[in-house]
Parts: structure tokens; sequence; C-alpha cells
């Protein structure tokens, strides 16, 4: 129309900050589980250094702006992926909803027990196979064990030196874990589940109660 001034078009790629693109959002229900189940793939396979945002929205069938979207950064990714395995906060109430004399043997049966499940056992390896070959990935795989479960633990006990105590009882927990599960060591790898339990749980009871 004459006179009229054209109202121009959007630049291409432009984003609302911090939101992903249209498309992203609606790459469709369990969109969210979709990228950690591939976060957890590229990890297994490409070890924390070969592994970016870029290859896990490619594997998730995802923009990559949508991982930022859920996760944020690479980190945070790999960080979500050692909490889906463990559920830190069901754990902390498990172990600490009992009697306090007994509360090595809850803490190790629990430890023990999303290792021996396959489900949680295999998106675990890879999170410790990449925290094997990567200080960053190492650090958060000690730091989540450390302060999302064991911290909470000893502090609740009111140990003198909680995070000392909690450091103390992850060597135990993350030696048999690299042990057991990673290497595959003999006769570690064949024994019994309760008989790993039965052994390891009065040295995490002293680790956690004896002041």
């Amino acid at each position: 129309m004459t006179g009229s001034t054209p109202t121009p078009a959007p630049s291409p790629g432009r984003r609302g900050r911090g939101r992903p693109a249209r498309a992203a959002t609606e790459a469709g229900p369990g969109a969210r589980e979709r990228i950690l189940g591939a976060a957890r793939g590229e990890f297994a396979e490409h070890g924390y250094d070969r592994t970016s945002v870029r290859g896990i929205a490619k594997a998730a069938d995802v923009d990559p702006a949508l991982v930022h979207h859920y996760f944020g950064t690479k980190e945070q990714v790999f960080g979500a992926a050692i909490a889906v395995s463990f559920e830190p906060a069901a754990g902390v109430s498990g172990v600490l909803g009992g009697d306090r004399d007994t509360i090595g043997e809850r803490l190790t049966r629990y430890f023990v027990g999303v290792w021996e499940n396959e489900e949680t056992r295999a998106p675990l390896l890879a999170v410790v196979r990449s925290a094997l070959t990567n200080e960053t990935a190492g650090e958060m795989l000690r730091l989540f064990v450390v302060r999302e479960l064991l911290e909470p633990i000893a502090r609740a006990l009111d140990v003198p030196d909680p995070t000392l105590s909690a450091e103390l009882a992850a060597s135990q927990m993350v030696g048999i874990a690299m042990l057991r599960y990673v290497l595959r060591a003999e006769p570690l790898a064949s024994a019994d589940a309760e008989e790993i339990v039965r052994k390891v749980a009065p040295t995490l009871q002293r680790y956690l109660t004896e002041h």
C-alpha cells in the first residue's frame, strides 16, 4: 500500500535471552529425559572431554538451545547424570530413617543397591569412566557424593567434623565402586552383595558415628 512502511522481518536465529527457540520447546513430551539419556550415552562413548552440548543435542534429536534450557552447561548436564542415578534426597532420608547404631548398614546397602540395579548401574558406569579421565568430572563426582549424600548424613548425626567423616566414607564407597563395577577386580567383582554390606558397614558406621 502506498505510503505504508513495511514491517521488518525478524532477524533469523534471534532468540529471547535464556529461552530456547520455539521449535526446541516443542520437542515433545519426555524431551528432558531423552536429553539426559543421550548425555549418558555420549559421556560413556566419548568421555567427558570429547562430549559437547551440541553432540548431546544431536544424539537426543533436539536443538542445542533445549539442552541449555533444561541443564545449562555441560558440567551441569554431567551433574544431572550423577544425581538421577543416586536420587540423593531419597538416599539421605532413607539412611537417616532408623536406628543410629545401624546407619552404616543402611548406607552401605543403599549404595551397593544403586550399583547392583542394572537400570542405575549403566549410567553410573558412564559417569565414573568420565571421572577417571577428566579432572573436572572427577571433582564433580567427588563433590556430589560428599556434599549431596554423605555430608548431610554426617551433619544430621552431629559428628565433630562432618566433612572429614563424609570424605572418609566417600573414599570407601567410591573405592568399592571402582574396583567391583568399573575395573571388575576379583574376587571383589564376584563377591555376594550381602557379604560386601556385612564387611563394609562397620567401617562406614565408625566413620559416621565415632567421635
